[in-house]
């Protein structure tokens, strides 16, 4: 018991138990029972730790007169899948793959930390989540690597993509993708841009809270992923909790999603639409947009995985210094996606204005596309004079609806296939994936 005050540990010892055994702990008039928890590395020594049987921990403050007794041995391992028993697939059930890459939904607590690690393995993440042995075969499970989502490169979009095709085309229903949050529309943009002739779903999931918290979100996101993956919508998507409450979780087009709060369980929301469907956890589906694409399962997809790495993205804001595109210059950048402000901004007629150094960049060949920092709504290249100049005289590339991050990451893949900027000015402008939104409607907004 390293890390608590003499005085715990003299109580800890004399009760006879150890971390991980189940204890009751009385203080002052009040009684609590659950799991003995290590000290994390920082907080109150003189305060114990245990985990109740909500999954949530609770420190008590010692206080003279705290009595503790060891009412039953723990199984040791604590943190850790003690054993890991193979879930059985009923191999008449429509059948899927599973891609594993890392993330909340792959983690678990460090209590030495209180922090939330990475290491579970794909079978142990299935642990949460047995009921998906009701909806699907899950035929392989595939993990290519394992790392957080902030630590994810254009690379790694490829090796998933290259993975969930071969899948698809080995007679899968569906592919499910787990991954981090933090980057999960980014990967999703990637997928709906890399796999092309798509006709099956391939179903992109995550966590907002590690599997053993009280308020996990693992289990309910995996078994509406499953129903997701099985459904005739041939689209690559999110699916995440659509409430905070678990009661359905939101099938969203993977071109036109985005993380909206840090911590939230609903936190994906669609921008710009509505939502592919919503999904229960008994496997009712309400379809929510007309626009999705449908399942044909005669069909093969390909992954083109081409991508131009020398791709940025800027955000402009008032005093922004337009040298920095400069430094993107030096460094043979081939294409910039700038987050401009309001219909799709930059400082145009003020001492720092951005227009030389993007006329200069658009004549010498880089790409320079704009989106808006205001997440709804669309650029325009015609409503005021400085519009005008920016993308008409500039050469500026005005990016439609699309969010800033799907833009840059379609920009990526565009100059992975093309430098010629005309070129990649028509397929920035064409719809490929439904990242475009030709009629926005008003009640997609804050959906």
């Amino acid at each position: 018991m390293t890390g608590y005050s003499q005085a715990l540990k003299t109580l800890i010892k004399e009760s006879g138990a150890g971390v991980g055994d189940r204890v009751a702990v009385s203080v002052e008039g009040e009684s609590y029972e659950g799991l003995l928890m290590p000290r994390p590395d920082i907080g109150d020594e003189s305060c114990l730790i245990i985990k109740l049987d909500n999954g949530y921990n609770i420190g008590l403050k010692y206080k003279k007169g705290m009595e503790m007794k060891k009412l039953s041995a723990g199984e040791g391992g604590l943190g850790k899948a003690k054993s890991i028993s193979k879930l059985v697939f009923d191999p008449k059930k429509p059948p899927v793959s599973l891609v594993a890459t890392g993330g909340t939904i792959s983690s678990r607590v460090d209590y030495k930390t209180g922090g939330v690690y990475m290491l579970m393995s794909p079978e142990e993440i299935l642990q949460s989540a047995p009921e998906l042995a009701n909806v699907v075969n899950l035929r392989s499970i595939e993990s290519p690597f394992r790392k957080a989502s902030e630590d994810m490169e254009p690379k790694d979009w490829a090796v998933i993509a290259k993975h969930a095709a071969k899948c698809l085309n080995n007679g899968d229903n569906g592919v499910i993708v787990t991954h981090g949050t933090d980057t999960l529309h980014y990967t999703s943009a990637a997928l709906s841009f890399m796999l092309k002739n798509l006709h099956k779903p391939v179903v992109l999931v995550g966590a907002q809270r590690s599997s053993d918290r009280g308020s996990a979100d693992t289990t309910m996101n995996l078994i509406c992923s499953a129903h997701a993956a099985i459904s005739d919508i041939a689209e690559v998507g999110i699916c995440m909790h659509g409430s905070m409450n678990d009661d359905y979780c939101l099938f969203i087009r993977g071109t036109k999603v985005r993380k909206m709060h840090t911590s939230r369980r609903d936190a994906f929301r669609p921008i710009n639409e509505y939502p592919l469907a919503k999904v229960w956890p008994d496997g009712r589906m309400e379809k929510m947009n007309k626009n999705c694409k449908k399942r044909n399962d005669k069909e093969k997809a390909t992954a083109d995985t081409k991508f131009e790495e020398k791709t940025a993205l800027l955000k402009v804001y008032p005093g922004s210094d337009p040298n920095v595109l400069d430094y993107f210059a030096s460094k043979k950048y081939r294409g910039i996606v700038i987050e401009g402000t309001g219909l799709g901004h930059v400082p145009t007629q003020n001492v720092k204005t951005w227009i030389p150094q993007i006329k200069k960049l658009v004549k010498d060949g880089v790409a320079i596309a704009v989106t808006s920092q205001t997440i709804y709504g669309r650029v325009n290249a015609n409503v005021y004079t400085n519009l005008r100049i920016l993308y008409h005289e500039a050469g500026a590339i005005p990016c439609e609806d699309m969010q800033p991050e799907i833009a840059y990451v379609k920009l990526g893949w565009v100059l992975g296939h093309t430098k010629d900027l005309d070129e990649v000015r028509k397929l920035m402008l064409t719809n490929m994936a439904g990242e475009i939104t030709t009629s926005i409607d008003a009640r997609a907004f804050l959906y």
